[in-house]
């Protein structure tokens, strides 16, 4: 098998809920050896669970199901979903940051590592002792990603955001809402900023890797996780800034395409998408609609008026789509190079024949959680694939490694780490 890219490469991680663990885990899908550095005196919310241990309403609600069968097994912490789902590839150590001997302990790792990666509001790391100040002494060419909700500087800097609250500062769900909506309609949040923030860190990772490949030199990178979603919002942005007008919700539709939209199809809560993006894609949509007399209709005509009539075009197509079903449509259109795709389900997408003969979804042995199917890595490489080299973590798995082989600590050493808090497997009581 080949070298993996970032083989060779090994990374500092103190990160939490959703962004950070997934940023650490694309560097180590391409061979960084990661390491976890956790506390077994904090619980981090939103990452090895709600809570420690969940209660039985807790565990009765939504939450439960993040949980395998429902059951939160004895350490819960170790068979939480999301978690365990960004975890693959990557080790865990424990250390008490509280305690002087643990600051010593994370510096005397970071001096032997070459990326320091942390997503906790700015200025957490100066309290403990591990700015970029302090720890470019430590490894003067280290690199470290500091990746808060909003940045380092501004107004907001020492605000806290998940994802919901960065989408809805920068306008995501207000344009992803109905028309003649309010934002309390738009549904659940979809956590694009997690996502963004996670995959610019990693990109930012990599270009920093090479920057010090050319010079040896090593630096600091700040990541708004809002700015990097701002992306997403590009055409609505240019809107407004040269014409001064701004969108409004969107919903399924699209400013620059008629129709577009997500039509019932044949089936309990069957649905398809559909996005016409040209007149010569019309004519084709058409055609294969047999060509009823509506379609030569003046309010369909081209893509403006089609647009300004877009609710009475919607009733029409859903009546054909409503006797079909997703794939059949998909397949109808698609043949005619039309934009088209089914409404999946989770169960949907794990029996799709497309995903699966890709092998996109990876079955991963956890020894808590059991086996379960994994979104897989998000590309192919022809001399470099990425493998799963081991799943998740538990709290602490590797700490016999870090402390023994990377750090050197001997028997008596590591006997009094444990006797101080710094080195197990379970949170400690006051915590559970």
């Amino acid at each position: 098998m080949s070298r993996l890219p970032l083989e060779g490469i090994r990374v500092v991680d103190i990160t939490v809920a959703w962004s950070g663990p997934f940023a650490t885990m694309l560097l180590a899908d391409l061979g960084a050896e990661v390491i976890r550095v956790e506390n077994r005196r904090h619980f981090p919310p939103a990452t090895r669970g709600t809570m420690a241990r969940p209660t039985k309403s807790v565990m009765a609600g939504s939450v439960g199901a993040s949980y395998p069968n429902r059951e939160a097994g004895e350490r819960p912490w170790n068979r939480f979903s999301w978690f365990n789902s960004m975890g693959r590839n990557k080790l865990s150590m424990t250390v008490d940051l509280a305690q002087p001997k643990g600051l010593e302990i994370v510096k005397d790792l970071i001096k032997i590592s070459d990326i320091f990666v942390e997503n906790n509001p700015p200025g957490t790391m100066d309290k403990l002792g591990l700015g970029y100040h302090v720890l470019k002494k430590v490894k003067p060419d280290l690199i470290m990603i500091c990746m808060s909700a909003f940045g380092n500087s501004g107004p907001y800097r020492d605000y806290k955001g998940f994802a919901p609250v960065m989408e809805a500062l920068l306008g995501h769900t207000w344009l992803r809402g109905y028309q003649n909506s309010d934002p309390t309609q738009t549904g659940v949040p979809v956590y694009h900023a997690d996502a963004c923030g996670g995959a610019t860190a990693a990109f930012a990772a990599l270009v920093a890797l090479y920057h010090r490949k050319q010079t040896g030199e090593g630096q600091f990178i700040e990541l708004s996780q809002a700015e990097s979603m701002i992306p997403h919002l590009g055409e609505a942005i240019m809107d407004y800034t040269m014409n001064q007008r701004e969108q409004g919700p969107l919903g399924n539709r699209s400013p620059f395409k008629a129709p577009q939209g997500c039509y019932k199809c044949k089936g309990d809560d069957k649905w398809v998408n559909i996005s016409i993006g040209s007149d010569e894609e019309w004519e084709k949509f058409c055609q294969i609609l047999g060509n009823p007399g509506w379609t030569k209709d003046e309010r369909f005509s081209d893509m403006l008026v089609r647009y300004k009539n877009h609710d009475e075009l919607d009733q029409i197509i859903e009546e054909w789509t409503k006797g079909h079903e997703p794939y059949e449509i998909m397949h109808l259109l698609q043949k005619e190079g039309i934009p088209c795709g089914p409404v999946l389900s989770e169960g949907d997408a794990l029996s799709d024949p497309h995903l699966k003969e890709r092998a996109f979804f990876l079955q991963l042995s956890h020894s808590e959680a059991g086996t379960h199917p994994h979104p897989g890595f998000l590309w192919k490489m022809s001399q470099t694939p990425p493998v799963v080299k081991s799943p998740t973590p538990c709290l602490g798995e590797h700490n016999d490694y870090v402390y023994r082989e990377l750090l050197g600590k001997g028997e008596e050493e590591i006997t009094q780490l444990k006797k101080e808090g710094h080195i197990g497997t379970d949170y400690l009581p006051q915590i559970i």
